[in-house]
């Protein structure tokens, strides 16, 4: 799980900081906004979960409120992604991100799933 959030951490913290460095470049791969504080807005929440998710990567033992950041996280990205795509609202690229996101559900989803598995098939 840990390197789950890590990965997760780094990604929302890159991606969510590019706009407030360089508003131009984040454009020119997204496409034009019209509310650039906005997008700013966004970038700063998705740095602040990300930071957060890269500080509870080291935790010990590990939050499960940072496990449920994590999903929740992906889970709202990769719908706002999906549907406002869909509408015609924001750039295709965006689908790329919500594949991201599917990935971190996927192996969050993954590692849950095998956790529970025993690890001996002997005391099965």
């Amino acid at each position: 799980m840990r390197p789950i959030l890590l990965l997760q951490g780094v990604y929302y913290l890159i991606t969510g900081i590019w706009p407030l460095v360089s508003l131009s470049t984040f454009e020119a791969v997204t496409g034009p906004k019209t509310d650039d504080w906005l997008v700013q807005t966004v970038g700063v929440l998705a740095a602040v979960i990300g930071a957060t998710l890269i500080v509870e990567s080291r935790a010990r033992p590990l939050h499960p409120q940072s496990v449920i950041l994590s999903a929740l996280g992906a889970i709202g990205f990769a719908a706002v992604d999906t549907i406002f795509v869909v509408q015609g609202t924001i750039s295709p690229i965006y689908l790329v991100d919500a594949v991201i996101q599917v990935i971190v559900l996927t192996g969050l989803l993954s590692v849950r799933v095998l956790a529970g598995q025993p690890r001996d098939n002997r005391n099965v």
